[in-house]
């Protein structure tokens, strides 16, 4: 880790999402001057899977992830207004929105290697419980 900040804390959690946006890049041979894709990918799979959980599935699955990464998934929610019933469409669409470039294989294999990045931060007992109170079409996008 280079500690870049001086504070521990921050240069692992900054250490941690580079980690992870590297593995999205990877995954699609994204050079690292790409970042905003890989960013925007996790941010859109973050929003939409987090929208579409109770508020305590949504705490529980965050307190999962480095604190970067947590911040990102907060950001602009609303706890009031979920979950929001979606299909495997409907959560496909939703990252669409968030996503506004073009990807090799369409959205279902760009959210798959998000979800698949994002298990080295998930128990599986929690990701579990995410797959269970999916719509079984939903499902079969997490890995």
């Amino acid at each position: 880790m280079a500690g870049t900040t001086g504070y521990h804390s921050f240069d692992t959690t900054v250490d941690k999402t580079n980690r992870l946006l590297k593995e999205i890049e990877q995954e699609y041979g994204w050079p690292k001057d790409r970042r905003n894709q890989s960013y925007a990918a996790l941010r859109g799979v973050l929003h939409a899977l987090r929208d579409r959980m109770t508020v305590e599935e949504a705490a529980q699955f965050a307190a999962q992830l480095p604190m970067l990464v947590r911040g990102l998934y907060y950001e602009g929610w609303d706890p009031s207004h979920v979950p929001v019933r979606m299909g495997r469409d409907e959560f496909l669409g939703r990252v669409r929105q968030e996503f506004p470039y073009e990807v090799k294989g369409g959205i279902q294999p760009l959210c798959s290697t998000v979800l698949r990045a994002l298990k080295l931060y998930g128990t599986e007992g929690e990701w579990a419980d995410i797959r269970a109170s999916m719509p079984k079409e939903l499902a079969t996008v997490v890995p």
